[in-house]
């Protein structure tokens, strides 16, 4: 009974100690007469959907987005949809939004293609939804945060890996697609490493590709032909890359032309094992539409204050940006990518 007795005593004493730590510590405090803003962990529901929307989403590239997305899902007992159309068509994307919206899920990843997709994002937000734009972000918007590679840094490695490979001089030309705003990043980081570090490598074109493979083909070899000495291609995005190969392995210049491509799906991975692409690089794209769903997660389930008032300081308990970093690929390491 004695030993009862004091048990419980002791345990009522560390109540007391813990029970005022735990309320300031969880805003139930005030501090000059302002009261801190009530973050509360919710409950779980029956039912918390996290959606993905993209488009050209049937291109082997968004295969890592799908699996990032269900792993998440998974990980935090959440429904996840993977949406968007199979054509890079913006109009279809932003229908897609508008749908997705209406159902007010628990978040929203976006790729952040185009800032013409800045208004339907805001549409998400102002209505309470938390939204993250992933790979491509879309600056203008309200979006919380963006989760992707650090796109200008990635297009100085692809220029400083292609500048190396053709021994710092020759003609290059670059793949993209003009106009969506990563890539564009990539090719102005592209621009300024060869112009600080390689005056002797000559951009002498710019394909637009238009994320379409027989284009991207077509576009690099009229390039050979209008220039018989080209030393290399660098592709910005994943479908470019191939569309080089291709051409270079037409034309009989395999080994003549360096080509550096971006991204990992099993085609390119082929092509560098068999040496037609010298090197890649390659996102963690998985990475990205798991910590997409993360993010939102905790913000939805167990924010962390960042002000006494947040949301009258309008501030985000998120990260404005997360850089996922890029991986080299080359014939060293290439076998372990396969998906």
């Amino acid at each position: 009974m004695k030993r009862g007795f004091l048990s419980q005593l002791m345990l009522l004493v560390l109540c007391l100690v813990l029970i005022p730590s735990f309320m300031i510590f969880a805003g139930g405090g005030k501090e000059k007469g302002a009261p801190a803003e009530k973050v509360s962990v919710s409950e779980d529901k029956p039912e918390r959907t996290y959606a993905w929307v993209g488009a050209v989403v049937d291109i082997p590239y968004f295969i890592d987005h799908r699996i990032g997305i269900e792993l998440g899902g998974l990980t935090f007992g959440a429904k996840t949809r993977f949406l968007g159309p199979t054509g890079y068509d913006m109009g279809e994307m932003i229908n897609t939004m508008e749908q997705v919206i209406a159902q007010k899920p628990a978040g929203i990843e976006v790729i952040g293609f185009v800032e013409e997709l800045a208004p339907v994002i805001n549409k998400a937000i102002d209505a309470g939804i938390p939204v993250v734009t992933l790979d491509a972000d879309t600056a203008t918007s309200k979006r919380y945060t963006f989760i992707g590679t650090g796109n200008y840094n990635a297009g100085r490695t692809s220029g400083r890996i292609l500048a190396e490979a053709i021994g710092k001089k020759g003609k290059i030309a670059v793949t993209t697609v003009v106009g969506q705003t990563n890539l564009e990043e990539r090719v102005q980081g592209l621009k300024d490493e060869l112009a600080e570090n390689y005056p002797n490598v000559k951009l002498v074109q710019i394909v637009n590709d238009q994320a379409d493979e027989t284009i991207a083909t077509d576009g690099v070899k009229a390039v050979i032909q209008a220039n018989p000495d080209l030393a290399g291609v660098a592709s910005v995005e994943a479908v470019g890359g191939k569309g080089a190969a291709i051409a270079v392995k037409e034309m009989n210049r395999v080994g003549d032309i360096v080509v550096v491509s971006m991204d990992r799906d099993d085609a390119t991975l082929k092509l560098i094992e068999d040496g037609v692409i010298h090197a890649s690089v390659a996102q963690r794209t998985a990475l990205m539409s798991y910590l997409g769903v993360k993010l939102m997660y905790y913000y939805n389930h167990g924010r962390i204050p960042i002000t006494l008032a947040d949301k009258k300081a309008e501030v985000i308990s998120m990260p404005a940006v997360v850089d996922t970093g890029v991986i080299i690929i080359d014939k060293n390491n290439a076998k372990h990518f396969y998906h």
